[in-house]
């Protein structure tokens, strides 16, 4: 199908075409065996000591993972992916939320809710200890004016990525990085999460995990400031995406590949993302965007069946906020097995992914967003009053 050519896909194509030798040449030198860092320079062996350690320190849980992809990019805004990250583990806090909040707890088992919590955990932890320490390389570098992404195989990193850092740093095109980043996470959770056998059973292929694509709870959503006057009467919106099929890592590309444009290609919308979440400090309650909905402290009375609350995503008159606990609140820490080493990357083909399409990405969010919370809702009555019968 031959496709109109854009600006900004033929100043691309000079970058791909290096990309692409180089990634090449790669496919055809896969599997070279593990790295041994006691053979390198002493300076060098103790940097990858103090990044392993300072991105274990981080990855204690998903808000702390969630409030150092922030402050990276608050010190490097040139890392998109960084805030990219930032707004996408936000949602991931809510989500893990949700499973004791006022509403999914009451369609799971306390059982399903803990399979389904640490599959979210684990793919969050997973994606933080994979590209964090590619993050505080990008910082030593500048530091220290010295290309350091040669010691990126020494955190098990893949071998796409040392090619696309490498370019980064000589070409310095953010969109080209970032999107690399949307690529290689999601293929990284591929190998790990998404193919895992045990999830595979336990979550993804469960009826409860196919009622939330039904009921559309797969929505990503970026709070924003609506307004432009005084932070403190600003009013919050949403914007965002609606993921479909979960399981299919071209679906997830795709999808992150929305995200960013939504984020990043009208810096006017960029400017009041990133103006929300500065004022906004994580803590995995949906408070944190909506209080006059949401509320960390249950006020429900306890034994109370459930009833509608929200029209449109305003609360009824005299209605309780819905429960939506802080990450605190609802789930321990947990200690993680050592991810698997394998390099995801096969076909230098990926980089397709780059090229832009150019579909207009609205993110227009807030009407489906209502409409699910009123499935849910639903949802939990009808549960409720089945077995009451």
């Amino acid at each position: 199908m031959k496709e109109k050519i854009s600006l900004f896909n033929r100043r691309l194509f000079p970058q791909l075409a290096a990309i692409k030798k180089e990634l090449k040449q790669k496919s055809k030198n896969l599997n070279q065996g593990a790295v041994n860092p006691t053979t390198l320079p002493l300076k060098d062996q103790e940097l990858i000591y103090q990044i392993k350690e300072r991105t274990s320190r981080l990855n204690l849980n998903n808000v702390t993972r969630t409030m150092a992809y922030y402050d990276f990019y608050c010190r490097y805004p040139e890392i998109h992916w960084a805030f990219l990250g930032h707004m996408v583990s936000r949602n991931g806090g809510w989500n893990m939320t949700d499973l004791k909040g006022e509403l999914i707890s009451r369609l799971l088992s306390e059982e399903e809710q803990k399979e389904f919590f640490n599959f979210l955990e684990r793919g969050n932890w997973l994606i933080f200890q994979d590209v964090y320490p590619q993050f505080l390389l990008y910082e030593e570098s500048l530091s220290t004016q010295t290309n350091l992404f040669y010691l990126l195989p020494y955190f098990h990193v893949s071998t796409f990525m040392e090619t696309m850092w490498n370019h980064f740093w000589k070409i310095g095109d953010r969109y080209l990085l970032a999107v690399a980043l949307v690529i290689n996470e999601q293929s990284y959770l591929e190998q790990r999460v998404i193919r895992n056998p045990y999830y595979q059973k336990n979550v993804l292929q469960t009826i409860e995990f196919k009622l939330q694509d039904v009921l559309s709870l797969n929505q990503i959503i970026f709070p924003y400031y609506q307004d432009t006057g005084n932070s403190s009467s600003q009013k919050t919106g949403i914007i965002g995406q609606t993921l479909r099929h979960f399981s299919s890592l071209h679906d997830r590309i795709l999808l992150g590949k929305r995200l960013y444009s939504i984020i990043f290609k009208d810096p006017d919308v960029c400017r009041r993302v990133v103006g929300w979440a500065g004022d906004h400090p994580h803590t995995g309650s949906r408070k944190d965007y909506w209080p006059h909905l949401f509320n960390d402290v249950n006020e429900s009375l306890p034994g109370v069946p459930y009833k509608r609350r929200t029209d449109h995503c305003r609360l009824k008159e005299a209605a309780a906020r819905i429960y939506s606990p802080a990450l605190r609140h609802a789930w321990s820490y947990v200690e993680h097995v050592n991810a698997e080493e394998e390099d995801w990357f096969k076909d230098w083909k990926i980089i397709h992914y780059f090229i832009d399409h150019e579909d207009q990405v609205d993110g227009e969010i807030y009407h489906a967003y209502c409409e699910t919370l009123e499935k849910v809702e639903l949802a939990v009555i009808a549960k409720t009053s089945i077995f009451q019968r």
